[in-house]
This record gives C-alpha cells, sequence and structure tokens, in this order.
C-alpha cells in the first residue's frame, strides 16, 4: 500500500471547504508516494453540513470518479493529521489504497452476510470499521452481532454526534451496492461501515479518559441498572466513602457536585481486569459509564448500563493528565508494534495486547515467520470522545498534536463522538486509534 490521501477544511460554505479538501487530494494523488488511484474514501463532516450531507456526497464523488465506495458519518468535531475542526463547519477526507478484493462497504440495506463464507469463495470480513446511530434499539447486541460476522470479531469505530441530522455514508460500487436499491448513501439509523479482508494490516488500541479514584470491586447484588452492592456492602455507601463525602445531615450540595463528577467503570462477569491493577489506568476491557442517579431507599447507585452480579467496578473521574498520558501509551505501543527491537513471531491476534488489535496479512505470513521490521503506516483513523478534544487536553487540537508527534506525520482523518466502538464494546470518555501498515518493510 502507497500514503492515503487525505484533506480537511474549514469554511461556512460545504462546496468551499470540499474544493479545499479536493485540491488538498489530488496534490497528494500526483505525488509519487501517494496512492494515485484509491477506490474507497472516508468522509467526516461536522453537523453544521449535517443538513447537506447528500449534496456534499454527490460533489466529492462526482469529482472522484475514480472512488466507487465511500464511508463515514457525522460528529460534533472532526479531525486530520495535527488539527481539530470542533464545532465549527468542517469536513476530512481520506482515501485509502486497499485493494478492491479487500473491503466491502455495508449498511442497515446491503448488510454483512450473517454467516462467512469459506476461504477461497467470497470476501470474508477480518475486521470492520463501524459507524452507528447511538439511538439504534439494542446496539449493544448489534454490535456483538456484527464482531461475529467478521473473523476476529474484532470492531473499531464510534457513534454519529451531531446536533442536528444525524447520518452517515455507505456507497458501494459507484452506488450500485447489492441490496441497496434506490438508497442514495447517506443514511441515518443503524450501522454501517467497511469490512477489511485478512490482507489489510491494521493495528489497533484503545485509550481511556479517565481514571480510577478508588479501589476496583465486585458487584455483590444488582437490578437492572441499578449497583446494590460492592463486595458485600451497598453500593452508595461504598461510592460516598470513596469520594469523602456525606450526604447526612447539613448542605448535601457538595456532596452531589462531587458525585456528578463522578463515573464508573465497568468490567464484565468473568473478565479478568487487566489495567489497574497493574498500572494504575484503566486497561481496555473496561468501559466508563455514567452514574445517573443515587436509590437512597435501596442504597443503589444507577448507571448508564446494565449492571449484574460478577461485574467489576471502580469508580473514576476524567482526568487530563491520565488521558494525555494513556494517548501517548497507546501510541508507542503502535510504533513498538511496528519496529520492533527483536524479532519475535507475529500473532494474528496478540494475546499480550488486551487494548486492541494486531492483524497481520492473512495467508502472506505462515505460522512462526518474522514479523516485518519498520512496517510503514500509510493511514490512521482517530475515534476520540466530543467530551475530549483540545480543549480538555490543554489546548486547540492538543489531542492531534500528541498524536502527530508520537506517530510522525502520517495520514489521518477522524471524528467526535458519541461513543466510541472497538472489540464488540461501546466505549465512552476514549479514543480508538487504528493504524493501516504496509505489509512491507519501509526503507530506512
Amino acid at each position: 500500500m502507497k500514503l492515503f490521501p487525505t484533506g480537511h477544511a474549514t469554511h461556512p460554505q460545504w462546496r468551499m471547504a470540499a474544493a479545499l479538501v479536493l485540491a488538498q487530494l489530488r496534490a497528494q494523488m500526483a505525488l509519487p508516494d501517494y496512492a494515485s488511484a484509491p477506490t474507497l474514501g472516508l468522509l467526516y463532516i461536522t453537523d453544521h453540513y449535517a443538513n447537506e450531507a447528500q449534496a456534499l456526497l454527490d460533489y466529492l464523488s462526482a469529482e472522484l470518479p475514480e472512488v466507487t465506495d465511500w464511508s463515514g458519518t457525522v460528529g460534533v468535531g472532526v479531525s486530520a493529521n495535527n488539527a481539530e475542526y470542533f464545532d465549527e463547519p468542517a469536513l476530512s477526507v481520506m482515501l485509502l489504497d486497499v485493494p478492491a478484493d479487500q473491503y466491502r462497504v455495508f449498511s442497515g440495506v446491503a448488510p454483512l452476510p450473517a454467516h462467512a463464507p469459506h476461504a477461497g469463495t467470497g470476501f470474508v470480513a477480518h475486521t470492520a470499521l463501524v459507524h452507528a446511530d447511538g439511538h439504534t434499539p439494542d446496539l449493544t447486541e448489534l454490535l456483538a452481532e456484527m464482531a461475529a460476522r467478521t473473523d476476529t470479531g474484532y470492531l473499531f469505530g464510534g457513534l454519529s454526534a451531531s446536533r442536528t441530522a444525524s447520518v452517515q455514508f455507505a456507497v458501494g460500487g459507484d452506488g450500485n451496492m447489492a441490496g441497496q436499491g434506490g438508497a442514495s448513501g447517506v443514511f441515518d439509523g443503524g450501522l454501517s461501515g467497511v469490512a477489511f479482508g485478512a490482507g489489510v494490516s491494521l493495528v489497533s488500541r484503545v485509550t481511556q479518559g479517565c481514571q480510577p479514584v478508588g479501589p476496583l470491586h465486585t458487584i455483590t447484588a444488582a437490578q437492572d441498572n441499578v449497583v446494590l452492592a460492592l463486595d458485600g456492602e451497598p453500593a452508595l455507601d461504598v461510592l460516598l466513602d470513596t469520594l469523602q463525602v456525606s450526604l447526612d445531615g447539613g448542605d448535601p450540595q457538595p456532596a452531589l457536585r462531587k458525585v456528578r463528577a463522578t463515573l464508573a467503570g465497568l468490567v464484565n462477569a468473568g473478565e479478568q481486569p487487566q489495567g489497574q491493577r497493574r498500572t494504575g489506568h484503566f486497561g481496555a476491557d473496561t468501559r466508563v459509564r455514567h452514574i445517573l442517579g443515587l436509590d437512597g431507599s435501596r442504597r443503589g447507585v444507577a448507571l448508564a448500563d446494565h449492571v449484574e452480579p460478577g461485574m467489576h467496578l471502580a469508580f473514576c473521574q476524567r482526568n487530563v493528565a491520565a488521558a494525555r498520558a494513556d494517548l501517548m501509551r497507546i501510541c508507542a505501543e503502535i510504533r513498538e508494534e511496528l519496529s520492533p527491537e527483536e524479532l519475535e513471531p507475529a500473532p494474528m491476534l496478540s494475546s499480550d495486547a488486551p487494548g486492541g488489535l494486531d492483524a497481520a496479512p492473512g495467508a502472506a505470513t505462515p505460522a512462526g515467520a518474522q514479523p516485518p521490521i519498520g512496517r510503514r503506516i500509510c493511514g490512521a483513523i482517530y475515534v476520540s470522545c466530543s467530551g475530549r478534544g483540545g480543549p480538555h487536553f490543554g489546548g486547540p487540537s492538543a489531542e492531534l498534536q500528541i498524536v502527530r508527534h508520537a506517530l510522525g506525520d502520517v495520514p489521518l482523518a477522524g471524528f467526535f463522538a458519541g461513543g466510541e466502538i472497538a472489540h464488540h464494546h461501546l466505549y465512552g470518555y476514549t479514543g480508538v486509534l487504528t493504524v493501516f501498515v504496509d505489509g512491507e518493510p519501509s526503507p530506512s
């Protein structure tokens, strides 16, 4: 693969912004290191352009006829290499140099097959980039079902975030996607995205934006979304003790303010928590959820997720320093994965990397073979929480500057989401960074 052409711009008029992006894409496509005829495009727009999504997609499709497949969605912000556009009219585009037989665009009207075909009989999904509407019923179950349609079970992506229309882009085969009928490529609701085959080499990691403020507990009693007991103690009492506040007597507002600034990190029953006990930070197995309310009569704590006995829970708070450190950590892990100091076998799914996926080209590397050294990053997708962004990291574009400082000047596109998708889970306050790498060693 060659480098992926990218373009990004802001302008009150979408057509002017799109023209600026096209100029950047065409200039890069004329350079020898960049793909000259990519067929897959990713389009991310801020919600300022959401009502003009169809016209914008039609314009880009007409100006880039070689790009026959499109995917993307809307966010309250979009990202590019070293830059973010937050709460302003903008778009970010990346054209992927991926073989046509190694990807499939899917949507609600043209879903991935429920059962992957046998090897040699058709496209087999290995991983998938997923865009979803957060208001979709049973979304958690749908993501698990989607993950089951891939060989690795690994998804990456995020939920649309918009104050106007929540749109998704899904165009396959110049608009003639099987099952799509007369659909024009702009959808709302459900899931859409791009599935990638085993020949597309990816490295993906999840970075958390919260830090535990107390020990890890085991949920010993729960009903629906209410945690009733932690380690046999009333959950509300454990929360108040952790925050060192009381609701008894006097003004309860200081205590309630602390509770409102607190969230809960959940780990599924039967899963061994990976990050907190070892590093003091959450691992990718932890899903951060809001505290919705306090149940005084049952001494319970209501969360924005279903809970059950056996799950693990740690109360946490958003922490800028922890978020910066964790983002730098995953970037360092990715760099180390691509340029290991010592040769080691490269498994399809790394057992010692719970934060993400290491997917090497399927048939290209025999068992026990040595991984290529210094593989080049051809492009990156970064999906970050709409509650993060530059202001959370200390200044405009600070989050993307951390990524660029760690990974270098690599093509990047992404958006600020209403929830992030990794593995088969839905996260909050996280970033999901996925890089596409050349299967061959890059020049030193």
